[in-house]
Parts: structure tokens; C-alpha cells; sequence
């Protein structure tokens, strides 16, 4: 071999790590993500939304260096356990769940891939982590809220609405977050006045049926808890709580917009947002295990002052002043 030829091929042998490296670092990187919901619902779409453009302020483009995965539940527990397995059957390398709905079938599929939740209520006790600083596995996220927030929906409603005697607690009775929920609150009605009555709200023709049953006698109040059936039915909750004369607490904004009384929640694009962050942080590297679930450090606060005159209250002045919105 002539010295010219042999210099050439050891310098381009000398080059292949090099390449290599730079074709793995390129490489496409891959996100799964579910939803409880359908793919048409406006508020789901809203924080999918809010999820892709705050990965492209971290540098990842879906269809460019990324490859965005979405699957939707359409409100049907068993295709959602489908969907998760099938997420996992991709091989991505970080899984984004929304809600309780999706964590719970994801963390049957996979104990090794990477999941970011957000929008849960207790993810120690639900058992997606060990600890809130040390997570331990392979989730970690965002929280909404823990079980003793669900107290102040309770104050809230006694003080937008001071005859309130009765509180029906609106979730899904299978959905073990409203379980704790409805615990707290039961735990400080007596000091409020308030006997707590948990009303089943599986479905649509559920939550009309106990609702019309819980507003045949006076004085009933709503707490509305954050579970996939209430969420999916929120028009009927609160075209039935206007029809019923139902002061009602929503836990997120988008209720109030569509007409509900008040609300006291998370401001949920904060927790997309969020998410985005720590999915970045888990694509250069890092693992979900030391990586601490995070819950909100303020609340929202709104107001539908429309609704309100229709049912005959007159809001305090101080929680009009407390209140991040207000809907006239």
C-alpha cells in the first residue's frame, strides 16, 4: 500500500468515533403521550398545545429532532389501557401522562420508561412515586393538589353561598383520588356547618339522576371534583346546577367560562408547561427517580358574577377582591 493511500485510510478511520458520536447525538427522539379525553375536546387540545410549544422553547421540534406520539382515550377506560401498552410497545424515551386516568394504565405497562405526569391529586398515595423529593422510580411530575386542598373548596362554597347545610360531592366513586378528597372534606364539614353527601357521577345519565335526587331538598350546595366523567360531562354539571338552583365549586377556570359559579383550582397550562421541563430534562440525560414531583404554588380564583345573580347571591366583597377573575 502506497504511504499516501495508507495516511488517507487511517485518517478516516481516525473520524468514525467522531461521526458516530455526532449521528447519535442527531439521532430522533422520541415522546409518547396519552389523554383521557377525545382528541375534539378544546381543553385538552388547549394544553397539548401548551405541552408542544414549551418543547420548542427547550429546543425540541416535533417532526424535526422529536417525534411526537399522541394518543386519546375518547373517555373509555379500556382503550386508554390500550393505548398505554401500545405508547410503551414504541420505545419512547419519556412518556407524557395526562392525569390520573393515563398515569395509572402507563405504570401497568412500564416500570422502566420514562413517565412526566401531570394533573393528579397525591402521587405518593396513588403509588406513582415513593416520596415527593426522592420519587424513587421511573415517574415523577406535577401535582394539581393533595388531599387536604379539597377543604377549601368546602369554605369557599359556604362562603359564596352562607344557607349552604348540605354538599354533594361530585366524582367518580372508582377514581381513588376522590375517595381522599371527599375524606378531607368530611373531616371539617361539622366545623362548617356542612353535612357532606358523596353523589356517584360515573357517567351522564348518573349524574343527572343524583343530582336531580340531591337538590330535592334545600339548602344543597356542588363541589365538583376533578375525576375523567365529571370533566367530560362539565356542560351537563352545570346546565344541571343552574337548572337545580345549585351554588356549585368547579376545580379549574375553564368551568366558570362555561357558565359554573366559582372555581378554585391549579392553573393547568402552569402544569404543561412544567411538564415540557422536565421531559426536556429527562431527554439530556437525567432520571425521572431524582427529579422531585412538584405541586403549585398558587391557586386560581374565579368568579361568574352572571351566575351568581341568577342563583340570588350576592359574592362578598373580599372574595371578589381574591379572585384572579372575574366573569360578569
Amino acid at each position: 500500500m502506497k504511504r499516501r493511500q495508507f495516511i488517507t485510510l487511517i485518517g478516516s478511520a481516525a473520524t468514525w468515533p467522531l461521526a458516530a458520536r455526532a449521528q447519535q447525538r442527531e439521532r430522533m427522539r422520541r415522546i409518547g403521550v396519552l389523554f383521557p379525553l377525545s382528541s375534539d375536546d378544546s381543553e385538552s387540545q388547549r394544553r397539548m398545545n401548551v405541552f408542544v410549544q414549551s418543547l420548542q422553547q427547550y429546543g425540541w421540534t416535533d417532526g424535526g429532532n422529536v417525534q411526537i406520539d399522541v394518543r386519546w382515550g375518547a373517555g373509555d377506560s379500556e382503550r386508554t389501557r390500550r393505548y398505554a401498552a401500545e405508547l410503551v410497545a414504541l420505545g419512547p424515551d419519556v412518556i407524557l401522562a395526562s392525569t390520573v386516568t393515563s398515569t395509572v394504565p402507563l405504570l401497568q405497562a412500564t416500570r422502566t420508561v420514562p413517565i412526566v405526569f401531570a394533573q393528579v391529586t397525591d402521587a405518593v398515595g396513588a403509588g406513582f412515586v415513593q416520596s415527593m423529593s426522592r420519587p424513587g422510580g421511573n415517574a415523577t411530575g406535577f401535582a394539581v393538589s393533595e388531599y387536604g386542598f379539597s377543604t377549601k373548596w368546602l369554605e369557599l362554597l359556604k362562603e359564596i353561598a352562607p344557607r349552604t347545610s348540605r354538599a354533594g360531592v361530585l366524582r367518580d366513586p372508582s377514581n381513588p383520588s376522590g375517595i381522599g378528597l371527599l375524606a378531607a372534606m368530611q373531616g371539617v364539614a361539622p366545623t362548617l356547618g356542612i353535612e357532606v353527601n358523596p353523589i356517584g357521577g360515573r357517567d351522564a345519565s348518573e349524574i343527572e339522576r343524583t343530582i336531580g335526587v340531591f337538590a330535592q331538598r334545600p339548602n344543597g350546595g356542588l363541589v365538583v371534583v376533578p375525576t375523567l366523567p365529571t370533566v367530560t360531562h362539565r356542560d351537563l354539571i352545570i346546565t344541571l346546577a343552574a337548572r337545580h338552583r345549585l351554588p356549585a365549586i368547579y376545580p379549574y377556570r375553564y368551568f366558570v367560562a362555561a357558565g359554573g359559579l366559582m372555581c378554585y383550582g391549579a392553573d393547568l397550562n402552569d402544569q404543561y408547561r412544567l411538564a415540557a421541563g422536565y421531559v426536556d430534562r429527562i431527554l439530556r440525560g437525567e432520571k425521572p427517580a431524582d427529579l422531585p414531583v412538584q405541586v403549585p404554588t398558587k391557586y386560581e380564583l374565579a368568579i361568574n358574577l352572571k351566575t351568581a345573580k341568577a342563583l340570588g347571591l350576592t359574592v362578598p366583597p373580599d372574595l371578589l377582591a381574591a379572585a384572579e377573575e372575574v366573569i360578569e
